[in-house]
């Protein structure tokens, strides 16, 4: 039943990692990024939108600047970037080229998406991309940013891009099949269908040790929970199978699907919840977890058990219960030391500017 709807979506982001991109040598892989690309023009092809988010430029600059292992000095890493980035969209605009599309690059940081404004103006650009039927291709910028680089992957980018459209489907090919239960076990086995994430399946997630990427399964499931939860399904399937886009759009069992809320989160709602860096945290009661999460209530000042760093009004917070565990994040209406002291007698984040994840 999940797989079929797959087949009315109409906007897909794709995600390739460089393990699918690059060969043995970390150079790009030109008849596998051949493959890849004329699998997307033939979902153009059948009318649906494609953004691409990409991987492999830290990958593709490793090989032509002599590194055969990714360099832990950041200035390095930024000199792999920009060569890669380059040559990246060089073949990608030839490749589309073959099939009559355009591409445009789209460099972003979280810096861009967190800023209201600019994050308005990234959806409105990437919008009109698409309205001109040119296919977005968008990447990290590496080049010049540090906080990406160090604490980055493009696993999370890609569901904050499909989260930002917003997108019908998020699509992360990637070396492996989906999520593998009882991986390296004779009994191993693709998992079809993930309906929720436990803790069960977060330790399925296994980082990866390949020289050029910087995620693994636990990153992807990171982006599950925030795709799934703004009420967009993903897809993680291999980007080596044959035809696999095609499949996926078709209903077929390829991958692991992770099937969404079935209600979507409004725009400002996802900006809130999956766009930030939190500035601090506030540890609440039951009573208040309870009439958060199951009536619908605003947090005010009394549930308020302990408030952790030091955050200005109108930042946004994570709101934990008394182990430690978020369950919510929100838009604060008071700064870190007015809760701290007691000295608040009004709702401290409104009901308006709170999601439950």
């Amino acid at each position: 039943m999940h797989r079929k709807t797959l087949k009315n979506a109409s906007r897909i982001v794709v995600k390739l990692g460089t393990g699918v991109l690059t060969d043995s040598r970390k150079q790009p892989d030109l008849a596998q990024m051949a493959r890849l690309v004329a699998q997307m023009a033939h979902v153009r092809s059948m009318g649906k939108e494609v953004v691409l988010v990409t991987s492999g430029a830290v990958g593709a600059g490793m090989g032509v600047l002599g590194y055969e292992k990714r360099p832990a000095e950041l200035a390095e890493l930024q000199a792999c970037a920009a060569v890669g980035q380059s040559r990246l969209m060089s073949t990608y605009e030839k490749l589309f080229g073959e099939f009559g599309l355009g591409v445009a690059q789209v460099l972003l940081t979280h810096d861009d998406l967190e800023h209201h404004e600019r994050h308005l103006n990234a959806r409105s650009t990437l919008v009109t991309l698409l309205k001109c039927g040119v296919i977005p291709i968008i990447n990290e910028n590496d080049a010049t940013s540090f906080t990406e680089l160090k604490f980055g992957d493009n696993d999370k980018l890609s569901a904050l891009v499909a989260c930002l459209l917003p997108a019908d489907l998020l699509v992360i090919l990637t070396t492996v099949d989906g999520l593998i239960e009882n991986f390296g076990q004779p009994d191993a086995r693709v998992v079809s269908v993930v309906e929720s994430l436990d803790s069960r399946l977060e330790n399925m997630a296994k980082g990866t040790s390949s020289e050029t990427a910087v995620g693994g399964m636990a990153t992807k499931l990171q982006a599950a929970k925030i795709v799934i939860r703004s009420g967009i399904p993903l897809v993680i399937a291999s980007g080596r199978k044959d035809g696999v886009l095609g499949g996926i759009l078709e209903g077929a069992d390829e991958g692991t699907m992770f099937a969404a809320q079935p209600t979507r989160l409004a725009g400002r709602k996802r900006w809130i919840a999956f766009f930030h860096h939190p500035k601090g945290t506030l540890l609440v009661d039951d009573g208040a977890k309870m009439a958060l999460r199951e009536k619908g209530k605003s947090l005010l000042p009394p549930g308020i058990a302990r408030c952790e760093g030091d955050f200005s009004a109108g930042d946004v917070v994570r709101i934990c219960d008394l182990d430690g565990t978020e369950f919510a994040r929100g838009i604060c209406d008071f700064n870190a030391t007015a809760i701290t002291g007691r000295e608040v007698t009004e709702v401290v984040v409104h009901r308006d500017n709170l999601v439950i994840l």
